[in-house]
C-alpha cells in the first residue's frame, strides 16, 4: 500500500508540473492527500480564517493594563484641577501681565488632560467628560485663533463657565 501511494503521489507531481506554478501546489496537495488527510488549500485556509473570527468570541475579554487605566479619583482630582485653572485663566483682566503665562499652562494642562483621557472608554460616555472636553475646546480653539492676550467674548465665556459647572456637578455625583 505505502508504494502504491507514493507512485500515486509521483504521478500527481509529474502531472502538475507540466503546468507553470503547479509543481508546488501538487507538492503540497498530494502530501496532504497521501497523509490520508484529504484536506486541500483552501480547506485549510477557510478552517484557519473561521478559528481566527471565532477566537475573539470564545477567548475572554482581557482587561487594559493598570498601568494605562486610570482610576476614577484621579480623573475626579485631576479634571477639578482643570476646572480650577480654567476659572483662574478666564477671570484675569485683560491688561493682566501674567495672561500669556497662565494660558500657556492651562493648554499644557489641558493637552494632557486630553490626551489622558480621551482614550479610556469608561469615561467617553461620562457627562462630566463630555462636557470638560467641550469647554477646553472652546478655550483652547479661542486661544489659538485669536492668540493668549485676546479676551474670550462674554457670550462664549458665559457657555464655557457653564460647561465647567455642569462638568462639575457631574463630577460630584459620579457621572
Amino acid at each position: 500500500m505505502a508504494m502504491a501511494t507514493a507512485t500515486v503521489s509521483s504521478a500527481v507531481i509529474k502531472s502538475r508540473a507540466a503546468k507553470p506554478g503547479a509543481a508546488a501546489a501538487g507538492a503540497a496537495g498530494s502530501v496532504n492527500a497521501a497523509a490520508g488527510g484529504g484536506m486541500r488549500r483552501r480547506e485549510v485556509a477557510l478552517t484557519l480564517s473561521l478559528a481566527a473570527g471565532l477566537a475573539p468570541l470564545l477567548l475572554p475579554a482581557v482587561a487594559p493594563p493598570a498601568s494605562t487605566a486610570a482610576s476614577d479619583d484621579e480623573y475626579v482630582r485631576e479634571t477639578t484641577e482643570v476646572i480650577g485653572k480654567v476659572r483662574t485663566t478666564l477671570t484675569l483682566e485683560r491688561g493682566d501681565p501674567t495672561v500669556a503665562t497662565a494660558v500657556a499652562e492651562l493648554r499644557e494642562a489641558s493637552n494632557s488632560w486630553v490626551a489622558k483621557y480621551r482614550r479610556e472608554k469608561s469615561l467617553l460616555g461620562r457627562a462630566s467628560f463630555r462636557d470638560m472636553y467641550s469647554a477646553l475646546n472652546a478655550v483652547s480653539g479661542h486661544y489659538v485663533n485669536f492668540g493668549p492676550t485676546s479676551p474670550i467674548p462674554a457670550k462664549r465665556k458665559a457657555r464655557i463657565l457653564e460647561e465647567l459647572d455642569t462638568a462639575e456637578k457631574a463630577l460630584q455625583r459620579g457621572r
